[in-house]
């Protein structure tokens, strides 16, 4: 296959916030209005939500297979959250980006950090709550938590946050409309970098240029 006519390698995005930031609401809208852009499926331990589906939501499997996977180095990151492993199979992620398609980790500050460190060159991306009783809120409203475990997710909250300065990108998650739009434009500005660009456009350079 000649090289103008392979795909160009996708990007990958590391996008963590705290729970009840508006991180998967986020992520999801950004799918269904750009194309070329995926969300890896993550492996976890914990059990299914209602509505979640295995192999959609996330890759649920026992602590003794994840464990088994970890040893063998599967993991592109993993990490241990509310005393559930969850963690990215690097396969997964490295096929996806060499079939030309943009790759969102949707991951901790543990987990962003181990992948910076294997992909020099992924973007992170750290998403805020507009405020501390705005997060307050929207862990409560949930409906699916008692208050310990909200008193606990707030006190995570607080740790997750002080980690937004490792990240490339911040994102406040006050309007919905104008923080996707801010998300949006992180990821088609990847797509104009000169690297991707002129392998895109290899045959109009080359016809210019000649």
């Amino acid at each position: 296959m000649s090289r103008e006519n392979q795909p160009q390698r996708g990007s990958l995005f590391i996008v963590s916030a705290p729970s009840g930031a508006g991180k998967t609401s986020l992520i999801k809208a950004l799918l269904e209005s750009m194309q070329g852009i995926t969300v890896s499926v993550s492996h976890t331990t914990r059990a299914p939500r209602p509505g979640e589906e295995n192999g959609v939501h996330y890759h649920f499997v026992d602590v003794e297979r994840f464990e088994q996977m970890q040893s063998q180095g599967q993991f592109l990151e993993h990490a241990k959250v509310f005393d559930n492993y969850y963690g990215t199979s690097k396969a997964s992620v490295e096929d996806t980006l060499n079939k030309g398609l943009d790759v969102i980790l949707e991951i901790d500050w543990q987990g962003a950090r181990q992948v910076r460190q294997q992909f020099a060159g992924s973007q992170s991306i750290f998403i805020l709550p507009p405020s501390r009783q705005t997060l307050l809120e929207r862990l409560t409203n949930r409906g699916q938590d008692d208050q310990t475990i909200i008193d606990r997710r707030m006190r995570d909250a607080v740790s997750e946050i002080s980690h937004y300065q490792e990240f490339d990108y911040m994102v406040v998650n006050d309007d919905f409309d104008v923080a996707l739009n801010q998300l949006s434009a992180i990821v088609s500005a990847s797509r104009l970098t000169l690297q991707r660009q002129q392998i895109i456009n290899q045959p109009l350079l080359l016809d210019l240029l000649q």
